[in-house]
């Protein structure tokens, strides 16, 4: 609207100025108009249903993982996405029972966890799933009754029959680390749980794969030069993150290396911010992985983050175009209108602001009451 000039009225030998009168009776219709649209949109997020959330990770190998999955469940306790299952990467009998001890520990201890099995990718038990094991005196430090992978069901099995019991085109898929799982899900045939083949299963189920996976930008190398990178997800499972491609018939978005590698977690809040009880099983992560002060990049964060909320203007997306992964692990994009694939872009000026999401996400306490791992910490 154009701001009217100001011109002078004269009434009975006075000159008064009109566009004080009128912005007087305008500005209470404006103020009526701006508050009732801000409740019908308070309202309208309200009503928007949680977004239906499968998590597929390689627990272990790094701990934004076990940050990505905090943050998951604070979404969650918001009623802004619900967990459905975590799948799991990691060749390793402890990576399902640190994904229980951390679903356990937001009180959610019955979510389905699934595994791969003689896969061979990092056998190893890496560097804080033993945190899963920590007692203090004959008792798990962090409770939870999966102790161990072997007793676990497969993820293809996990995989089928969650997005089985799904609405069709309701799912969203945020994998973090390698594309094993989805890989053999896309080519499993059909079965007692679900007469569809995992392809047709996943493109009738899944609405969006957000993935951590890749680099769309130039990378500097150890010496500093810039070029293009073998992304670690990418590089540990060539084959299936191809068949990924190959076979997916529905989005996928992708949050490159360089995303997360310019948005890095502040250690202070791992020293600070999950004081609020006297052991955390997410803080206890991040410093048996490489101890404080250390900020590591939030790579998996941010493709949860995107997933569950697509237009807070976090990110930026790349026009559609199609990724293609080359046998030495490079990630290559090419624009095409009719492509099923995008990028995250992140602009300098949004970076303080995302970051203070991922930080405040994650860090968020457990929503429910009564448990012995929340009493309060006194004199801190």
């Amino acid at each position: 609207m154009k701001l009217l000039s100001i011109h002078r009225l004269s009434v009975s030998g006075f000159k008064l100025p009109v566009l004080p009168v009128i912005l007087a009776a305008i500005f209470p219709a404006i103020l009526a108009v701006q508050i009732l649209a801000s409740t019908l949109l308070h309202s309208a997020r309200a009503e928007e249903a949680p977004v239906p959330l499968i998590f597929d990770t390689d627990m272990g190998n790094d701990c934004d993982d076990a940050l990505a999955l905090a943050m998951i469940h604070a979404l969650q306790s918001r009623k802004e996405c619900e967990l459905l299952a975590v799948t799991i990467t990691k060749d390793h009998e402890l990576a399902a029972p640190f994904v229980d001890c951390l679903n356990t520990f937001y009180g959610r201890g019955n979510i389905p966890i699934g595994v791969c099995r003689n896969s061979g990718k990092t056998p190893d038990a890496g560097k804080y799933n033993q945190v899963a094991k920590i007692t203090d005196e004959g008792k798990l430090r962090f409770e939870h009754d999966l102790l161990s992978g072997n007793n676990a069901p497969t993820a293809v099995e996990v995989l089928r029959r969650t997005l089985a019991q799904a609405q069709d085109a309701s799912v969203v898929v945020v994998q973090v680390g390698f594309s094993t799982n989805l890989a053999n899900l896309l080519a499993s045939p059909a079965d007692a749980i679900h007469p569809l083949s995992g392809r047709e299963l996943f493109g009738k189920k899944v609405k969006l794969v957000s993935i951590m996976a890749g680099a769309f930008a130039p990378i500097p190398n150890d010496q500093g030069v810039l070029g293009e990178h073998r992304e670690y997800n990418v590089a540990e499972d060539i084959p299936s993150i191809k068949k990924l491609v190959e076979l997916c018939d529905v989005p996928i978005l992708w949050s490159g290396f360089e995303i997360g590698l310019n948005l890095t977690y502040p250690h202070q809040s791992i020293l600070q911010d999950y004081r609020y009880v006297p052991h955390h099983p997410v803080a206890e992560a991040y410093i048996a992985y490489i101890p404080p002060p250390h900020d590591r990049p939030t790579w998996d964060l941010t493709s949860v983050l995107a997933a569950v909320r697509p237009d807070r203007g976090y990110f930026e997306i790349s026009k559609p175009g199609t990724v293609t992964i080359t046998d030495d692990a490079i990630s290559r994009f090419a624009e095409n209108p009719q492509g099923k694939h995008r990028y995250l872009i992140l602009k300098p000026a949004m970076a303080e602001r995302t970051r203070e999401a991922l930080v405040q996400l994650s860090s968020q306490p457990p929503n429910y009451h009564g448990s012995s791992q929340l009493k309060p910490i006194i004199g801190r």
